[in-house]
């Protein structure tokens, strides 16, 4: 194990990787693990530091926990990985009391959620998790993530008797049948979404174009990820907040829609459907709230107000 000098008020690991940023994280006790860059990341915490450890996958047939190595090279990126994968060079700290200040609602929620911060995803992955949320349950989201790792990406190992598979390239869900393949995975109507999307990605734009959208204004990223089957504005919020460091984006689904009505009183009730206005006017007031990280905001009482943190 290695660690990073960070303390639980900056990153809640228990809190950030479970309330529906990203859905392939293993939880085992106080332990949590990913197939995450072609490794597998097993992570920690105490009040002060980020523990970790890698596995790399060998060519051995073994199971990884036996042929592969933790490796001490110190050519390894592991913790630049992770300190990009949580932005930790964001003071979240300081948001929080700017938040306070700015915001009584923020300030009564916010002692019971410290450390819910943005991640920063890999924009294909983001992108695909969050086609397949639609009318979904972050548990749901999750077993169909989990559905494309297993079936159409490559095995990195195994840990504590878990098999880990990497997120599958756009070339894995463009190939011919996959669409139908998803069908009887369960996928229903967001095969073809899924299938489509990854067609476009792999032989038409390309993975550079998608991490391209980083260095794009945010209305300008958003309009283009729009372009793309089976997604509207919520989704392109998602992946512009959570991969392409749009921390001005604010998702806003029918929860976030409730918790403005009743914690901010936006329409005084009388909108009765979120509808293409709403749902800017919605983005909007909370950006001229909490200003240019309002998403990062957002996600505080996004998860808040989840029932997995009901106690």
């Amino acid at each position: 194990w290695r660690k990073i000098s960070v303390t639980s008020e900056e990153l809640c690991i228990s809190t950030v990787l479970r309330c529906g940023q990203s859905f392939r994280w293993k939880n085992s006790g106080d332990e949590w693990s990913c197939a995450l860059y072609g490794r597998i990341i097993s992570l920690k915490q105490d009040p002060t530091h980020l523990h970790y450890r890698v596995i790399y996958p060998t060519t051995s047939a073994k199971p990884i926990i036996e042929a592969g190595k933790e490796t001490d090279s110190e050519e390894d990126d592991t913790e630049s990985t992770l300190r990009d994968y949580f932005n930790l060079s964001v003071d979240l700290t300081k948001l929080y009391k700017t938040w306070s200040e700015q915001d009584p609602v923020f300030m009564k929620k916010a002692p019971n959620f410290m450390g819910v911060r943005m991640l920063r995803q890999d924009p294909w992955e983001n992108l695909i998790s969050f086609i397949c949320s639609t009318n979904n349950n972050i548990s749901r989201i999750g077993q169909m993530v989990e559905k494309l790792c297993v079936n159409y990406g490559s095995k990195l190992g195994e840990l504590n008797g878990i098999e880990y598979h990497d997120f599958p390239p756009p070339e894995k869900l463009a190939a011919g049948g996959v669409e139908q393949e998803l069908r009887d995975l369960g996928f229903g109507y967001r095969s073809k979404y899924l299938a489509t999307t990854a067609r476009v990605i792999a032989h038409k734009k390309s993975l550079e174009w998608l991490f391209g959208l980083r260095k794009e204004p945010y209305k300008v990223a958003h309009e283009a990820l729009l372009d793309l089957s089976g997604v509207g504005p919520k989704v392109a919020d998602c992946v512009c907040l959570m991969s392409m460091d749009k921390a001005e984006a604010v998702p806003v689904d029918t929860h976030v829609w409730q918790i403005a009505i009743r914690d901010y009183k936006f329409g005084k009730g009388n909108l009765k459907s979120l509808t293409p206005a709403t749902y800017w006017a919605i983005g909007d007031y909370f950006r001229e709230l909490w200003g240019t990280e309002a998403g990062w905001a957002h996600s505080v009482l996004f998860t808040a107000d989840l029932h997995a943190f009901s106690d």
